[in-house]
């Protein structure tokens, strides 16, 4: 028996602990996740994986154990730039990534490899670049992968709640140049174009735009470099489900003709149902541990987004940790949740072996699941 299983075949505590401290001691910012994929494949074939790393450097295992369905579980392997000392400290595992998204990803890991009866295929996928405006590894993904019957995404909704969707984003760059002149010149100036374009932004949004509602788009001013004679700004909007992005470009180029407005990237909000199978089997396993589920909706971007413009199959994100520790000085992971977070997994990856041939209907009994909007 691998010691890294229990006799009845679940990974066991201390592997799991040690997997993702392993995890969290090697550095992986964005672009800069080869050493992290390596070790990975590592794990995962010890484990028992099929793994290798593919052409753009996502981490892939696969444990095949028949015919019944695809299960992909994807989280992400790189983290945002910034030390975090990996320590442990009153049953908290401190560490860049911790929570975003390296905790969720072990999670995955250990419930695929200690799902000895599920009758199928499940794909474990550490991705690259999820932090980068291009999500270069699921759009990898979603390119070269036969699109699985069921995808649960890796990122920190906390143990016991599972993420429905996520809003969309648009990223603009505004670049304008004018002629060198004296700040008392009466025409207009390179920093005040650019203002004004953010102005004209926020106008064609609306009042009620804002970063606090899942329905509204919200705008940011991420970047902006001026003076007389050039500026750069570089733009955000969070979109909401059925928001027309091209019809907000369109508009905002009337508004601000004398620059170039450029469309960096652009991705649809997605959002499933709470009786979606994903979900479902997601609150099974929350509620074998006595918990009551929450459901919700963030204002945030993840690979949801990139793989729901593709793929119309049952979808949701769940992973342990608290997400408003994403890219804090401070981020750690509760050990105990990690914990119960592959428990969840395990349970909802057993839920799945045969998936509901009815799944918009919602199952009698079951008690009812409250909806909230967090970034």
């Amino acid at each position: 028996m691998n010691e890294a299983f229990t006799s009845s075949g679940s990974v066991t505590e201390t592997y799991a602990v040690g997997l993702l401290r392993a995890m969290l001691e090697i550095p992986s910012p964005s672009y800069h996740e080869r050493a992290l994929g390596d070790y990975v494949v590592r794990a995962m074939t010890d484990l028992g994986f099929r793994a290798h790393i593919d052409g753009v450097g996502n981490a892939v295992g696969v444990i095949g154990r028949g015919d019944g369905p695809t299960v992909m579980l994807l989280g992400h392997m790189d983290t945002v730039s910034g030390l975090v000392p990996v320590r442990s400290e009153d049953g908290r595992l401190y560490g860049r990534g911790a929570v975003d998204a390296k905790g969720p990803l072990a999670a995955m890991i250990c419930a695929a490899a200690g799902a000895a009866d599920f009758p199928g295929r499940i794909v474990v996928i550490g991705v690259v670049e999820e932090e980068t405006p291009r999500s270069r590894g699921a759009m990898a993904i979603r390119a070269t992968h036969d699109r699985p019957d069921v995808l649960v995404i890796g990122e920190p909704s906390g143990w016991s709640s599972v993420v429905l969707g996520y809003k969309g984003k648009l990223d603009l760059r505004y670049t304008v140049k004018c002629p060198a002149t004296h700040p008392s010149n009466p025409e207009p100036k390179a920093s005040e174009l650019a203002v004004d374009c953010w102005n004209a932004l926020v106008d064609l949004l609306g009042p009620d735009a804002g970063h606090g509602v899942f329905d509204q788009p919200g705008a940011t001013l991420v970047q902006l470099n001026a003076d007389l004679t050039t500026a750069t700004a570089e733009l955000s909007v969070r979109t909401p489900p059925g928001f027309d992005a091209e019809k907000l470009v369109r508009a905002l180029r009337e508004r601000v003709p004398d620059g170039e407005l450029e469309v960096r990237n652009s991705v649809k909000a997605c959002r499933v149902g709470r009786s979606d199978p994903a979900v479902r089997a997601l609150v099974s396993g929350i509620r074998q541990l006595h918990a009551q589920p929450r459901l919700k909706v963030k204002t945030a971007t993840s690979d949801m987004n990139t793989l729901a413009e593709v793929w119309d199959i049952p979808m949701a994100t769940y992973g342990p940790g608290d997400s408003s520790l994403d890219h804090a000085d401070d981020e750690h992971i509760v050990l105990s949740d990690y914990l119960r977070g592959i428990d969840v997994l395990t349970t909802a990856i057993s839920e799945l072996a045969h998936l509901p041939a009815h799944p918009d209907n919602d199952p009698a009994g079951e008690a009812p699941l409250r909806i909230r909007s967090l970034r």
